[in-house]
């Protein structure tokens, strides 16, 4: 895909996830896959439900995987999708990358036949509510 083998991972990682998703409604799955601080891909992918609002995002399964594995820092995620234009994280899903990411980290968006676009977090979720908007509860901001 890519002349750099850590965003390469990332993709394999999405697509290999992507084939998981459970999409029965809107037929529209995504992969999501991320980097920790420790270097460690972790991966997830939607998971839709008869309820729809109880369904969850890709991204949401990734960052649940990552703190599951005990990462707690996010160095680059890489979301998958197949649509003509490039699919980019939801609102929520922006929040809770914030919640483990700084505003430099990378935000890769691909379709099934490679990378479309990078986005930084801070320009996807300008001027954002993160942990260090709220009291030093011993949660490292970043």
């Amino acid at each position: 895909m890519t002349a750099d083998p850590d965003l390469d991972a990332l993709f394999a990682a999405a697509r290999a996830v992507r084939e998981q998703a459970h999409a029965p409604y809107s037929g529209f799955a995504v992969g999501a896959a991320l980097r920790d601080e420790a270097g460690r891909v972790h991966a997830g992918c939607n998971v839709e439900n008869a309820a729809y609002p109880v369904g969850t995002c890709a991204e949401a399964g990734a960052v649940a995987a990552m703190v599951a594995a005990g990462g707690r820092r996010i160095r680059a995620i890489l979301i998958l999708a197949d649509s003509p234009a490039p699919v980019t994280p939801c609102g929520a899903c922006r929040q809770r990358i914030r919640e483990f990411a700084g505003p430099d980290t990378p935000i890769f968006v691909a379709g099934p036949d490679g990378l479309r676009s990078r986005f930084t977090l801070e320009a996807l979720l300008p001027a954002s509510f993160g942990p260090e908007h709220l009291p030093d509860h011993g949660v490292d901001a970043g």
